[in-house]
C-alpha cells in the first residue's frame, strides 16, 4: 500500500510538472493567505494556538520582556535576531520525507526530460526505498551530492521554475494540501509576531539553499538574503572547470548550477550563522538532531537573554507524527534545556482544519 500511494504522489509530481493545470486545487490556505497572516507587536490575536500552553507563554513572555525598554533584558533592535529551521519546524517534512529528497526522486527517476546518471538513478531508486520502508538498514546515505548532481548545468531561473512547479504538486498522506501550502500556520504565527516586534528573521536549513528560497520567501515575507541553506557551485556558463578567482565573467555569461559544496547541518550551521549573520542570536527553532548546535550556540554564553524552542511530531491525528522520535526529541529538548513544543498539544491547528490524514 505504501508503495503504491508513494507511487502516486510521484506520479502526480511529474504531472504536476507538464500539466499543472489539471492539479486539483487544494483546500489550506494558499500561499497568498500564509504571507497575510498577520499577528500584532501585543501578539493578542493569535489564532492558531491553544494559548495555555507553556511554549506559547513561554514565548509571548520572553518578547514581551526583552522588547520592554524598561526590563533589565531589553534587547536592542540591532540584536534581535531569530534563527529557524525550515523542515519539521515550519514546513511539513512528513509526507512521506523532507520536501527535497521527493525532488531528487522526481528529477531522477520520473522527470520524461532528463536522464541521470546510472549512479544517481540507482541511489534514487534506494532513497525511494527507504522512504517506503523506513527501515534505518535501507537509508542510502547523503542525497546532497545527488541532488546537485542531476541539477548540475541548469540555469538558475530554470532551476527556479523547476522547484516553483513542483511545490504545486499534492502532499502525500494529507488530503487537501499541497507542498506550496505545507506550512505551519502555528509557526507562521511566530514568524509574523517576531517581525511585529522588528525580529530579524533568518532561515538556516539544511535544504538546499536556493529550493528554500523559492519555498518559503515570499510566504514568510524573508528576505532572500535572509536564507541560509546547503549550498551547490554556482559558475558562469562559459568558465568550464576554470576556479573562480582566475575567471572574469562575461557579457554573454548566466549562472549555472554545479556540484555539492558544504552540507548546513550542525556545527556548520553555527558557521554559517558567524559568517553570514554575524551576530549570536537570541532566539532559535529547531525539531531535530540537525539543529542541536544552532540551538545550543543560541542560548550558551549569550550576552542577552536568550531562548530555544524545540518542535516535536508528536501528533498522528492531524499529521503524520512519529511517537519514537518525539520522545527522544523531548528528552534531547530537556537535557539541553529548551523549550519543548508538542504538535499535538500546542497547536489548535497544523494546516487548517479542512486538512485531514488521508488514512482517517
Amino acid at each position: 500500500m505504501k508503495s503504491k500511494k508513494l507511487g502516486a504522489s510521484i506520479l502526480a509530481a511529474t504531472l504536476g510538472l507538464c500539466f499543472l493545470a489539471e492539479v486539483p486545487r487544494s483546500d489550506a490556505a494558499s500561499r497568498a493567505e500564509i504571507a497575510a497572516i498577520s499577528v500584532n507587536k501585543r501578539g493578542s490575536n493569535f489564532r492558531y494556538w491553544n494559548k495555555d500552553a507553556a511554549s506559547y507563554q513561554a514565548l509571548v513572555g520572553y518578547v514581551k520582556d526583552v522588547t520592554n525598554p524598561e526590563s533589565g533584558n531589553f534587547i536592542p533592535v540591532e540584536d534581535r535576531i531569530a534563527v529557524f529551521d525550515m523542515d519539521g519546524t515550519f514546513l511539513c517534512e512528513t509526507a512521506p520525507s523532507a520536501f527535497g529528497w521527493l525532488l531528487l526522486i522526481q528529477r531522477t527517476l520520473h522527470d520524461p526530460g532528463y536522464r541521470a546518471s546510472e549512479a544517481d538513478r540507482q541511489f534514487a531508486a534506494s532513497l525511494e526505498r527507504f522512504i517506503r520502508s523506513k527501515d534505518p538498514n535501507d537509508a542510502p546515505g547523503s542525497t546532497t551530492p545527488h541532488l546537485a548532481a542531476v541539477f548540475s548545468g541548469m540555469g538558475e531561473r530554470e532551476y527556479d521554475a523547476y522547484v516553483r512547479n513542483f511545490i504545486e504538486t499534492p502532499v502525500e498522506g494529507l488530503n487537501n494540501l499541497k507542498w506550496s501550502e505545507a506550512f505551519y500556520l502555528p509557526m507562521v504565527e511566530v514568524i509574523r509576531y517576531l517581525q511585529s516586534n522588528q525580529f530579524q528573521v533568518y532561515v538556516v536549513s539544511g535544504s538546499e539553499r536556493q529550493m528554500v528560497r523559492v519555498m518559503a520567501a515570499e510566504p514568510l515575507r524573508i528576505p532572500e538574503s535572509h536564507i541560509i541553506g546547503t549550498d551547490m557551485e554556482i559558475k558562469a556558463t562559459h568558465q568550464g572547470e576554470t576556479r573562480g578567482d582566475k575567471y572574469d565573467y562575461r557579457k554573454d555569461d548566466s549562472l549555472v548550477r554545479g556540484a555539492f559544496v558544504v552540507r548546513n547541518l550542525k556545527m556548520n550551521k553555527v558557521v554559517a550563522i558567524a559568517r553570514e549573520i554575524g551576530k549570536q542570536p537570541v532566539l532559535a527553532f529547531g525539531n531535530s538532531g540537525g539543529d542541536t548546535s544552532m540551538l545550543n550556540y543560541t542560548v550558551n554564553g549569550n550576552k542577552h537573554k536568550s531562548a530555544a524552542f524545540f518542535l516535536l511530531c508528536d501528533d498522528l491525528e492531524r499529521e503524520l507524527g512519529d511517537t519514537a522520535k518525539a520522545d527522544k526529541c523531548r528528552k534531547l529538548a530537556d537535557e539541553n534545556g529548551w523549550i519543548s513544543v508538542s504538535m499535538r498539544d500546542d497547536f489548535a491547528t497544523i494546516y487548517g482544519d479542512t486538512v485531514k490524514r488521508a488514512d482517517k
